[in-house]
């Protein structure tokens, strides 16, 4: 029997992108919307609790709003806003962090899929905290550089206009109150003592995500080298799919630069130690729309379903 799936929000770009991978796979049947009743609350009620598993692609208060549509019992929610992504009662779409976390995604009713700039800054930090190499009250930070598509339709029609203005021809920090949205994410689940201070840059390119953060060594618990750090990492994430830690000094492929468009189209995740014996960088490599988006939100989907992690994606 083919599992039903319904996408509420399935114009944006998360939402696009995971309903078209949904149309090759003979598993899904996907429940439709018509267009002119996108926003009827009542069609939805009906499409959501006729689901077995509904996808929420919304903003955050849409999608409160659709969870409090679930009167069939029966039904699981994945969701893709910021809403529910520090609520305990949700599983965190995040498998590769511990057993513990895909243990509760596979059985879970209710799943949080993570942020794309808290993707890689999770896929950093968790570990090092988890196992006690960065001591919780490190006064973390680091950036992020996006492509245009992690602003949702709004800033993909600016950065695709003709006569768009030519400052973003460029890099462009933003969100500089610190007020950013994931902040509250990076700090919850990793179980840092505050919130990081954290850069985030959109740059001239659809999609790709490259989010770096750099230690001291000597801040870090014990005696640390990029070595041992690089030697951490591989074991911790030895024998995941979606996450592969890049042989040290790996960056020298790419004649000692790392873009963040390397990954665009793929689902993984890559991870390189950089530095020196004082300074070390760690960065996460990866598409903002695949394992920042909508590539994690199927990963979870597979996993609820019991069938093969990496049906449907891009490795």
């Amino acid at each position: 029997m083919k599992t039903k799936i319904f996408v509420d929000g399935s114009e944006g770009t998360t939402g696009l992108r995971i309903h078209e991978r949904f149309m090759k796979r003979q598993d899904i049947e996907l429940l439709t919307i018509s267009p002119e009743l996108r926003k009827d609350e009542a069609e939805r009620k009906r499409l959501i609790n006729a689901s077995d598993i509904t996808f929420l692609c919304l903003p955050d208060a849409a999608a409160k709003e659709s969870v409090a549509m679930v009167e069939n019992e029966k039904v699981k929610i994945i969701d893709t806003s910021t809403a529910h992504r520090t609520d305990s009662e949700w599983a965190y779409g995040f498998p590769e962090l511990s057993p513990e976390h895909r243990a509760k995604i596979q059985k879970g009713k209710r799943i949080a899929v993570p942020g794309c700039h808290a993707t890689g800054f999770i896929s950093l930090v968790y570990p090092l905290i988890a196992k006690g190499i960065l001591p919780a009250d490190y006064p973390v930070s680091g950036f992020s550089l996006t492509g245009y598509s992690g602003g949702g339709k709004k800033m993909i029609a600016e950065y695709e206009e003709e006569n768009r203005p030519a400052e973003y021809d460029a890099p462009r920090e933003y969100a500089l109150n610190q007020q950013h949205k994931h902040l509250k994410e990076m700090k919850v689940i990793t179980g840092l003592k505050r919130e990081p201070l954290f850069s985030p840059i959109v740059a001239d390119y659809y999609s790709g995500m490259l989010v770096s953060l750099p230690f001291y060594t000597d801040m870090l618990a014990a005696k640390q080298t990029p070595e041992l750090i690089h030697e951490f990492f591989a074991d911790y994430y030895k024998n995941k799919l979606f996450i592969k830690v890049m042989p040290f000094g790996g960056e020298a492929e790419k004649k000692g630069f790392l873009s963040g468009i390397d990954c665009s189209g793929w689902d993984g995740l890559k991870i390189y130690v950089t530095g020196n014996g004082e300074r070390v960088v760690l960065s996460a490599q990866f598409d903002n729309l695949g394992k920042g988006a909508s590539g994690a939100a199927i990963q979870c989907l597979n996993l609820m379903l019991g069938c093969q992690e990496e049906e449907g994606l891009n490795l």
